[in-house]
């Protein structure tokens, strides 16, 4: 059995592990599976890397996962790398990296890869660097096994479910119950008008894209270590570190400019509109205040 952790580490995963893909599949849709198969004929194992990505700061109106590259650009890049590394090593097999868009339960997979534990918000937290890092999972066809060892359980103490203000995470039963319509990162990147209550949420946020408030929240985030991977800190000059915008600077840039200049950002693949909202019902909350 290859032991292949090691090299997302290589390439900038905090933590990596492995998994059986047959674990995975018994927490998967057969349309899920389907396509996992469809994107690595044969898959046998799921390699799954944690990229963190805290910069140092918390000051600004962006989340802060927004603040360095495109995580989907980032990370992909780097476990592209990896997978080609893993060809050279083993060139008859399968390397299929993939970032978000993944038909993966990709929590589930770093949960049993023993790499963090699942809080209660539902992020997965790799201690030093808290719940601020990104998953990313290259599929194989070469038989992985899953780990003995058991990531330990979240501390439950609440405070994540009591600083989200829409109750899109709350307790129900003795548990966290998690409702993505409500949840405030999701209601800030849409696109188009936003229900009165939406916008009286929005309002009270200190960000104007993504919500960061149950992170910051959690214990586990208190001092979270600093990430080693550049793009994802803004630490490059393609995309440097940004923690804030401002709606005068949007409106009078054309949405082609727009596009242009934060293409390599995550909060530029719904265009300009829904910052420009944002940042509106922002300001209208400062006035206010």
């Amino acid at each position: 059995m290859p032991d292949l952790e090691g090299y997302l580490k290589i390439w900038g995963a905090a933590q990596s592990g492995a998994v059986a893909a047959s674990r995975l599949f018994e927490q998967m849709s057969p349309r899920a599976r389907e396509r996992a198969e469809e994107l690595c004929p044969g898959l046998a194992g799921v390699l799954v890397g944690a990229f963190p990505y805290y910069a140092g700061e918390r000051e600004g109106n962006l989340s802060l996962y927004s603040r360095g590259e495109d995580y989907h650009i980032a990370v992909k890049r780097l476990l592209a790398e990896a997978g080609a590394a893993l060809r050279r090593e083993y060139p008859r097999s399968r390397f299929v990296p993939l970032v978000d868009a993944s038909p993966l339960p990709e929590v589930r997979a770093a949960e049993l890869a023993g790499i963090g534990l699942v809080g209660e918000h539902g992020l997965i937290i790799c201690p030093p660097y808290g719940s601020y890092v990104f998953l990313g999972c290259i599929l194989t066809d070469l038989p992985l096994e899953t780990p003995g060892r058991k990531s330990p359980p979240c501390i439950r103490c609440g405070r994540c479910a009591e600083a989200c203000p829409s109750g899109a995470l709350r307790w129900r039963d003795g548990a966290a119950v998690f409702d993505s319509a409500l949840c405030l990162s999701g209601v800030s990147q849409r696109k188009g008008a936003l229900t009165p209550e939406e916008e009286r949420r929005l309002k009270t946020l200190p960000t104007v894209w993504g919500c960061d408030l149950c992170q910051n929240a959690c214990p586990y985030n208190a001092s979270p270590a600093v990430t080693a991977i550049d793009a994802l800190a803004g630490r490059t000059e393609t995309a440097p570190y940004l923690a804030d915008l401002q709606r005068e600077a949007l409106e009078g840039l054309p949405e082609k400019a727009f596009r242009e200049k934060y293409r390599n950002r995550a909060f530029s693949w719904h265009g300009k509109s829904p910052l420009i909202r944002n940042l509106g019902l922002h300001k209208e909350w400062e006035h206010k205040a």
